[in-house]
């Protein structure tokens, strides 16, 4: 079972406080599974806050098994190949989710 909440205790660490301008974003994390989950991330001025639960209103909503979120996440599965091959499930903006992998490295 992946340790998902070292997962996102780590993205302030990775988040890119440089390019995020004035960006104000909510993502949801909705991950199935063993050791799965309710987490969000909301960028808002220059800064992450990264919590387990639910977020009002997120820009969008990534729905993925915890085993494979976990590969994702260190590096040994492609984001987009995830997504392309059905792994990982996206409700709402896209492009804000994509916004989101380059200002912390998913």
């Amino acid at each position: 079972m992946a340790d998902l909440q070292a997962i996102f205790d780590a993205m302030p660490e990775r988040f890119q406080t440089g390019k995020a301008g004035d960006l104000d974003l909510g993502i949801q994390f909705d991950i199935t599974g063993d050791g799965g989950g309710k987490w969000y991330a909301h960028i808002k001025d220059g800064a992450i806050d990264v919590e387990r639960g639910i977020i009002d209103a997120p820009a969008a909503t990534l729905k993925m098994d915890a085993d494979e979120f976990a590969k994702m996440s260190n590096g040994e599965l492609n984001p987009m190949m995830a997504f392309m091959s059905g792994k990982i499930k996206v409700d709402g903006d896209l492009n804000s989710l994509m916004k989101f992998q380059t200002l912390v490295g998913l």
